[in-house]
């Protein structure tokens, strides 16, 4: 679990991103958590889009890939959001 400083942290690093993926009208698919898991594996740190006609809301939508991948939700703005896992090398250093 990540504190305030962190996500702040998080929050300013992942700015200058781009969004990686898109979810749409089919929702959250095994193909999606797949590519999410394995863009957490090389990054640590990926923003997302949740589409207007995604059945989810963009809140629902991060909480429930998060779940799938083990990953932490840095940040929800209305339809992109943060997410944050870090891998077994550490390359996010964090303040504590």
């Amino acid at each position: 679990m990540l504190n305030s400083r962190q996500r702040a942290q998080l929050r300013g690093m992942a700015n200058s991103y781009d969004t990686i993926l898109q979810v749409g009208k089919s929702g959250i698919s095994e193909q999606t958590v797949k590519q999410v898991d394995d863009a957490l594996e090389s990054r640590e740190l990926v923003k997302l889009r949740r589409l207007e006609t995604a059945p989810d809301t963009a809140r629902e939508t991060a909480d429930l890939i998060a779940a799938k991948v083990n990953a932490d939700v840095v940040q929800v703005i209305g339809s992109k959001f943060i997410l944050y896992r870090p891998s077994k090398n550490k390359l996010i250093k964090l303040v504590k």
